[in-house]
């Protein structure tokens, strides 16, 4: 008598493409020019915002962990989560195929379409802790399922919220006029504190990364339109490059000046 089979052909239970949705997933392509390169556009888009997904989900379990004194668990998952931040800053590369003449090919249908409406992206940043609440009134056409998602990324703990409890946890003081002194102590005591220095090194390499993104995303609007308005209406590079300066964690750069 042969083994009950679950799994593989002979289960017949699920296949590949009905577990990926792959049907309804590949049908979300739906350009609004004949332009050849904007099915390129809207994939890598997509793609983009799947990733964000993936972020977001493993950022929260992150914070939960951190928060609950689990750091060798949040310090696996900042390992996940940098290796997502690395392939969307190589996946900038796979758009710079994309040459100036091509895009303006169908660049006006996309108007006032952008990436500055990206909910997604806003809700990472929020997570991380660059809580801006004027986004709520500036994302056209957000979905009220959206504007409750970036409400309650305003009202939740940041990373940055995590591990000062983390830090609390161990018996560091953690009010505004102490923070520096637990931050050092952590620094200079690794015998004691390796875990939470470790720590602090993975937010900062989430930091980095990111600040990595938006300055290859910057070169690469200004690669693709130079000076030009953005399609949803914001100046374009010129407000992009001024996000390149944003830090999420600036007392962590702040320490390095300090020891």
């Amino acid at each position: 008598m042969p083994p009950d089979r679950r799994f593989g052909e002979e289960g017949a239970r699920l296949s590949y493409g009905g577990y990926l949705r792959l049907p309804q997933l590949l049908a979300q392509q739906e350009p609004e020019s004949s332009a050849p390169d904007e099915l390129l556009f809207i994939t890598v888009h997509q793609v983009y915002e799947l990733w964000f997904k993936l972020l977001l989900h493993e950022l929260e379990s992150a914070r939960e962990a951190m928060a609950a004194g689990e750091l060798w668990k949040a310090r696996h998952l900042f390992r996940r989560v940098h290796a997502v931040e690395r392939v969307l800053v190589q996946q900038v590369e796979v758009l710079e195929t994309m040459t100036p003449q091509d895009f303006l090919e169908f660049r006006a249908k996309l108007a006032p379409a952008s990436g500055f409406q990206s909910v997604q992206f806003r809700e990472l940043e929020f997570l991380s802790g660059a809580k801006d609440p004027r986004y709520l009134h500036r994302v056209r056409n957000a979905s009220e399922d959206e504007l409750a998602s970036l409400r309650r990324r305003l009202e939740e703990p940041t990373l940055w919220d995590a591990y000062l409890t983390a830090l609390s946890q161990r018996g560091l003081p953690i009010s505004d006029d102490e923070i520096m002194t637990s931050l050092l102590a952590v620094a200079r005591d690794r015998g004691a504190y390796d875990d939470l220095w470790q720590l602090a090194e993975d937010l900062l390499t989430h930091d980095e990364t990111c600040a990595l993104w938006r300055m290859r995303h910057v070169q690469m609007v200004e690669r693709q339109i130079g000076t030009k308005s953005g399609t949803g209406g914001s100046t374009g590079a010129p407000y992009l490059r001024e996000r390149t300066h944003l830090h999420y964690f600036p007392l962590l750069w702040e320490l390095r000046g300090w020891l």
